[in-house]
Order: C-alpha cells, then structure tokens, then sequence
C-alpha cells in the first residue's frame, strides 16, 4: 500500500511540475515606440466594373414551325405520346442581326443530370457532343449573309428527362439576342435561325 501511495505521490508531483502558469501577472507587454501613432485601416480600392448594358432582346420573326421542320431526314418526326409534351422538336425563333459574328452560350437548365447535345450550324456538326453543366459553355460563330440556322440535337435525357438546357445568344458588340430554355426528347432538335442582313 506505501508503494501504491509513493507511485501516486510521485506522478502528482511530475504533473503539476509539467503544468503551464497561464495566470500570472508577472507578464508585461512591450508598449509601442510611438504612442501617438493612429492606425489607419486600408480602404481596398474600388475595382473597375464593366458597365453593364441592359440586355435587349429583339422580337423574333414569325414563321410558321412547319416550314422549319419538314426535312424528315434531318428532323425527327414528333411523337404523339399522351401526356408527354417534350418529345417534339422547338422552334426557338427567328432574329435579324447586322453582326458579324455570335456568341452562343448553353447550360442545364434544371439539375445538373448528364445532358448531352450535339450543335449544328447550318446543317453541320460543329459540336459532336457537349456534356452540359451547370455553368455556362458555349462557342462562337462566322455569320454568314443571310440565314444562319444553329439546331441543337438532345442526344439523351440524363438521368431525369427531359433534356433541359438554357441558352443565350449575344451579337459581335455583346447584346443580348435571344434567352430561352428547351426541353427535348433524345434525338429532337431546338433551333434558332439568326438573319445576317
């Protein structure tokens, strides 16, 4: 039992020797050099931001859908599921533009669930296959004279159909054109015919 006690007495002794004093007031801080001296907060400066131009979006040209659409070779003939409304190729609209070049942005509308399409210029494949994501990707294109018709093929429905996706178009001077959304069935196809004149 003296041994127990002596074991005991002697790790007491070595923790309270390993201890930390915080709460002495033998401490005293060293005073500034100068102790008139304010201290000024930096105020970062201002960044330069770009002016922001309200977007102008121009009203599309009617034409009628089905002069769009009657290439049964290029465009999947719509599909008369009851109760299912995006098995259906969309026209997106018709706008006149003195731009030279345009700006084409997309991204999943809705949740981010493995969209992919394929874009076409004027009938041809100049996006095999894009993965949409929840930020905005997109490219830009040489506007011919004349129409300049952009098609963009649902190539699935990702995990939650439809295929959903927003979309914007700006002109060489970036202003707004045209921002809509499409909500497509795979192999359907969104398309905007932009007018160089």
């Amino acid at each position: 039992m003296k041994r127990i006690l002596f074991f005991v007495l002697i790790i007491g002794m070595s923790i309270n020797g390993y201890a930390q004093d915080e709460f002495m007031t033998n401490f005293k801080p060293i005073p500034p050099k100068n102790k008139n001296l304010k201290i000024k907060k930096e105020v970062p400066p201002k960044p330069d931001l770009p002016k922001i131009i309200p977007p102008i979006v121009l009203k599309p040209v009617p034409i009628a859908p089905i002069d769009i659409f009657e290439n049964i070779n290029l465009y999947k003939k719509e599909e008369n599921s009851k109760g299912i409304f995006y098995r259906k190729n969309q026209n997106l609209g018709t706008f006149k533009t003195t731009s030279t070049t345009s700006k084409i942005r997309y991204r999943d509308a809705a949740f981010v669930d493995g969209d992919k399409i394929k874009v076409y210029l004027n009938n041809k494949v100049i996006q095999p296959e894009v993965l949409l994501e929840g930020e905005f990707k997109g490219f830009e294109i040489k506007l011919e004279n004349g129409n300049n018709r952009i098609d963009f093929e649902a190539l699935n429905e990702g995990f939650a159909a439809p295929n959903t996706a927003q979309f914007q178009v700006y002109d060489d001077k970036g202003i707004l054109i045209s921002a809509s959304t499409w909500n497509l069935g795979t192999g359907f196809k969104a398309s905007i015919i932009l007018v160089k004149e």
